[in-house]
């Protein structure tokens, strides 16, 4: 018999649901990867901590070690540090910084698990910050805290650049500092407003075809400093643009969390190998781990179509989580880890549990049963019930 329950709908009623019953696809295991793929993971918030939630980060250090272990079995890396829910949005630098730490730690237990860190300016004041001095100043003090700990950087979007900054020359000003140093190659960030209001203009213009030149002027002043860039703006053309226009050796992240398998699997195009296909850097590959692995791991073994049987579904379920208002995607990200036992609560750093309704709750469990991600059923809808029962909805 199909497990079942009561979902609300669209319309604010109320009606039984019943599951699809499908396995979830299992990765094959020692597949090398003809990608690089990081997942944003989440941070495990500490229910139990004495803290006011809005005003302090609780993590149970643990737990959220233990997801990265789990992405690193499954061969994905992890971009550690750099998400928008949690810097700036609950996650404090020093905090960050012992996240950091422990995680480069946990890697060095698996052989070739990679990490990288995001590096921002996020420990600024941002009303202390008055000139561009002050921005490489902020992201000079993390650039060395990471790089004391042999970690990779991720040059985050900062906010108090884009508040600062004046003219496209501010930035390359900048970036021209913060690349000159750094001790290894770094993936540069870009990020949408969408994500983030305050990065609105971000490379000294509010047009993207112009601030992708800054950007790729940066890119190409620099080439032996730059791993790669990771473009966060929910556009696959304006992705597939820069891609075509970076240097050599010079990799595409995507962060398309809308449009990622065709990016990842790409079109071949291009004056470059890498011109015609994006590697990635995705919020949603925490959510969708198992599939993400099971699906690059067809494409390493040129089976295309499987790749896409197996990501494709997922598409959906991703752009429901990172429906607008964007910024508040991590609520979906933890509730599935929740759903399928990855934790044994659902609170969130920041409080930010509360930032989605029920009906979007609901929605989200019928899009990841549809895609074959409930990786436990029955406790998948024993904690949906759950969430329903502290709505009133019972049955």
């Amino acid at each position: 018999m199909a497990l079942s329950l009561t979902l609300p709908t669209a319309s604010g009623s109320l009606a039984p649901y019943a599951l699809r019953g499908t396995a979830p696809v299992k990765p094959e295991a020692g597949v090398k990867f003809n990608r690089i793929a990081y997942s944003a993971a989440h941070v495990v918030a500490d229910p139990l901590a004495a803290v006011d939630p809005w005003l302090q980060a609780a993590v149970d250090w643990d737990t959220t070690i233990a997801y990265r272990r789990h992405l690193f079995s499954l061969g994905l890396g992890v971009a550690e540090a750099m998400d928008t829910a949690q810097r700036g949005m609950g996650l404090d630098w020093p905090t960050s910084l012992e996240l950091i730490r422990r995680s480069l730690d946990a890697a060095k237990d698996v052989p070739g698990a990679l990490v990288a860190s995001g590096c921002g300016t996020d420990h600024l004041n941002i009303d202390d910050v008055k000139s561009v001095d002050d921005v490489i100043r902020g992201y000079e003090d993390q650039m060395a805290a990471i790089e004391a700990l042999g970690g990779k950087l991720i040059v985050m979007a900062s906010r108090a650049l884009a508040r600062v900054a004046k003219s496209p020359a501010d930035y390359e000003r900048v970036y021209d500092r913060i690349l000159s140093q750094a001790k290894q190659p770094v993936v540069l960030h870009w990020l949408g407003d969408m994500f983030d209001p305050a990065l609105a203009g971000y490379w000294g213009t509010k047009d993207v075809d112009a601030a992708m030149d800054t950007a790729v002027g940066i890119i190409a002043a620099h080439p032996d400093k730059v791993d790669g860039i990771k473009i966060s703006l929910l556009d696959k053309d304006k992705e597939i643009a820069m891609r075509r226009r970076l240097p050599k050796g010079v990799r595409m992240y995507t962060g398309d969390d809308f449009n990622y398998a065709e990016l990842i699997a790409g079109d071949g195009f291009g004056d470059e190998p890498m011109h015609g296909k994006s590697d990635a850097l995705l919020g949603i590959f925490d959510a969708i781990a198992p599939a993400a692995s099971a699906a690059l791991g067809a494409l390493a073994q040129g089976n295309t179509e499987k790749f896409h049987a197996i990501l494709g579904p997922t598409v959906p379920l991703s752009r429901h989580i990172f429906a607008a208002p964007t910024r508040f995607y991590k609520t979906g990200v933890v509730f599935m880890a929740w759903l399928n036992g990855h934790q044994t609560h659902f609170t969130m750093v920041g409080g930010q549990q509360s930032t989605r309704s029920l009906q979007h709750f609901a929605e989200l469990f019928r899009l990841a049963d549809a895609a074959n991600l409930l990786e436990q059923p029955e406790l998948a809808v024993r904690r949906m019930k759950t969430l329903l029962a502290l709505h009133g909805v019972e049955g």
